[in-house]
């Protein structure tokens, strides 16, 4: 038997990851996955479902922060942080400020309900199913070694992005500054549109009555 012949043999006996682990044999890092899981799936709910604003952004903080510690668990240590620092840390606190500055009542308020629960269950549960199946048959056969180096490190990350995602990323910023621009024309507008010929007559008529 040759030396060539025995490689072949060892290479053809070897268990690969997802023979010597399967779903019936989780780890503690998968258990504490599902964990963490069940518990932003609730926060969701929550979010969606309650009729008092100030709680519903107090749950999205839980949801986004159950996120950051997925991603974590994935070894996405990188995506975890920008998720924290970005969403955790400046989407819900100006959803905050703006409930304070809106003088949004504190309490249940009828107003927070809708009429399309029905519909918007429907698209919620149409999107899951569709994104859940998407990323299983993306990644059925793909294993991450949870006990080794960070796959989702900045070094790792910067080195995908600007090498196999580079054209999306400069698109997504063109259509970034786009949407900044048209916010600014828009606000334009509708301040011209505020302080018209015939309201600055009145207002100067008001005052020399004074």
């Amino acid at each position: 038997m040759t030396l060539a012949t025995t490689a072949a043999h060892l290479t053809a006996h070897t268990p690969t990851a997802a023979e010597t682990h399967g779903f019936l044999s989780p780890t503690g890092v998968e258990i504490a996955f599902l964990l963490v899981g069940l518990v932003t799936f609730g926060a969701a709910i929550v979010t969606v479902t309650t009729r008092q604003l100030v709680h519903a952004a107090l749950w999205l903080v839980v949801a986004l922060g159950g996120l950051a510690v997925e991603y974590l668990l994935l070894t996405a240590e990188f995506i975890a942080w920008v998720q924290v620092l970005i969403y955790v840390g400046s989407v819900v606190v100006l959803l905050l400020f703006g409930l304070m500055l809106t003088r949004a009542p504190i309490g249940r308020s009828p107003d927070a309900d809708s009429g399309n629960r029905w519909a918007a269950l429907t698209v919620a549960v149409a999107s899951a199913a569709a994104l859940v199946w998407v990323v299983v048959d993306a990644f059925r056969t793909t294993w991450i070694d949870l006990d080794g180096p960070a796959a989702g490190s900045t070094e790792v990350t910067g080195a995908s992005l600007f090498q196999n995602w580079v054209l999306p990323f400069e698109a997504l910023s063109v259509l970034l500054l786009a949407a900044l621009v048209g916010a600014i024309v828009l606000s334009r507008k509708a301040k011209a549109e505020a302080t018209t010929p015939g309201g600055a007559d009145t207002r100067r008529d008001t005052e020399g009555t004074r």
